[in-house]
């Protein structure tokens, strides 16, 4: 085989071969491996409240992440005069929870089980939905990590207690994760226009330690000031949903809300979370491919991921 320069092998382009996330190893057997990064997908989507279609979110997120592995020797970045996410960095696709359809219960304890069997292995879990609601499994199976803050990305508030007997579905993970007593608080960013979220839930959300800021009152005091007003040495759980971005750029998801974050926002705000935090667990939410066909909304939640853990690592090193 022709060999050019430091390269060999299969030239290996992104859309050739399975579509594994940024088509990193797959690992079947969650009892025996180790990595720095584990991807689960959990594609559940039985608990929206309008448009289904996240149940395909982690086959599109996987997918449009191969367009950025062509990463031989890390990625460059000319602006910040750093190498992020190279061969010092592993990163592996556990695959799927199994989910059981029209059973929230079942299909929540297998995300569970696959979000604790990445910690297990030593690695920080980066779950990609489905809908908001895979996070309060993502958030169980933190029960014995110790104390986490979490910084929510979002659109909505997502802290309804229970509405008509309804505790687990999209609309419920942040009230859900308050409770838990090593959650010290939360972060809620980007919350805006109509919610699911009543008043007197945004009351109880403060109560219970939330700093609920809107797009348009981070703009005003700026990225680096929303990002000073989490809590200092807080370990940081984020999960960012990807209705926080405004639909212009990301409108392949069930609630969609104009007026959201750019690109560049969200991602200096995870960047100085990078730097500033230890972050022990990521889940990105709600991106339903079948909304969007250009295929960007997709494009838009690997990229963001894949910058996110290549800041966490380079803040490592």
């Amino acid at each position: 085989m022709t060999k050019h320069g430091y390269e060999s092998g299969r030239l290996n382009l992104p859309f050739v071969g399975i579509a594994t996330f940024a088509k990193k190893p797959y690992v079947e057997n969650w009892d025996d491996f180790s990595a720095d990064v584990a991807v689960l997908g959990a594609p559940f989507d039985f608990g929206t409240q309008f448009r289904s279609g996240a149940r395909f979110g982690p086959r599109g997120v996987r997918e449009a992440s191969t367009l950025f592995a062509f990463g031989h020797a890390g990625a460059y970045d000319h602006e910040d005069d750093a190498t992020y996410l190279g061969e010092d960095v592993t990163i592996v696709d556990m695959g799927d929870a199994d989910i059981v359809h029209t059973d929230t219960v079942t299909s929540h304890a297998n995300i569970e089980f696959g979000v604790r069997k990445a910690l297990a292995a030593g690695a920080i879990p980066v779950t990609i939905g489905g809908d908001h609601s895979v996070n309060i499994p993502c958030i169980n199976a933190f029960d014995d990590q110790g104390d986490i803050h979490i910084l929510q990305i979002d659109a909505h508030l997502d802290f309804v207690d229970e509405r008509h007997g309804v505790r687990y579905g999209h609309g419920n993970p942040m009230r859900r994760a308050a409770e838990k007593p090593y959650v010290t608080g939360l972060s809620q960013y980007g919350i805006r226009n109509v919610s699911s979220t009543a008043k007197d839930g945004y009351d109880a959300a403060r109560n219970m330690g939330s700093d609920i800021q809107s797009v348009r009152q981070i703009r005003k005091m700026g990225i680096e000031a929303a990002a000073k007003r989490i809590p200092k040495g807080a370990r940081i759980y984020v999960t960012l949903d990807i209705d926080a971005f405004c639909p212009s750029i990301a409108p392949g998801t069930g609630t969609p809300s104009h007026g959201g974050f750019m690109y560049y926002e969200v991602l200096e705000l995870l960047q100085s979370v990078a730097q500033n935090h230890e972050v022990v667990g990521i889940d990105l939410v709600e991106v339903a491919p079948d909304y969007d066909q250009t295929g960007s909304t997709s494009i838009l939640a690997a990229q963001i991921l894949l910058n996110f853990l290549g800041f966490i690592f380079h803040a490592k090193s």
